[in-house]
């Protein structure tokens, strides 16, 4: 087979996890964003804070730093991470009757941070999809991606 740069295949074409062992650790920085789209009632039990099941966001915060530490056991190549930091911001957007979910995760390692500020995002956003779902089941998860990456050989990447 000729190598692919689909760094968890081996030379056979078998997955395998990749071997960072002898890679230098540098400082990692991920930034994943994503949007849930809403009724504007919706939004506004959020915004007010009279959804039945209590403080959306702040649960959602909470449930994007949790995923982010889970990562390593959800994707099943992904190494698991010792995080230095992850934050999750959520703003409201009336105007797209949405709300807008940010990422930052951080760590010291050998491997990128990505798959956890995207994990992160998914899952602050599915949490309030989870939440809201019993007055809107027609919520929208849009376009979730990663923003911005630093560290490691690759060094620094920006999207949008």
């Amino acid at each position: 087979m000729t190598d692919s740069p689909l760094t968890h295949f081996d030379s056979a074409g078998q997955a395998h996890m990749v071997d960072v062992g002898s890679k230098p650790e540098t400082a990692r920085l991920a930034r994943a964003a994503g949007s849930i789209t809403m009724q504007p009632a919706t939004l506004a039990l959020i915004r007010d804070g009279s959804a039945k099941k209590g403080d959306v966001l702040g649960i959602a915060r909470i449930a994007a730093i949790q995923a982010a530490k889970r990562t390593g056991e959800l994707i099943p190549l992904c190494h698991p991470l010792a995080l230095t930091r992850v934050a999750a911001e959520f703003t409201i957007d009336d105007a797209a009757s949405a709300v807008h979910c940010t990422v930052t995760a951080e760590c010291h390692g050998r491997t990128g941070i990505e798959m956890e500020a995207l994990t992160a995002a998914s899952v602050g956003l599915l949490t309030i999809y989870d939440m809201c779902k019993a007055v809107d089941r027609g919520m929208r998860i849009d376009n979730v991606r990663l923003i911005e990456k630093l560290g490691g050989k690759s060094g620094h990447w920006q999207g949008n």
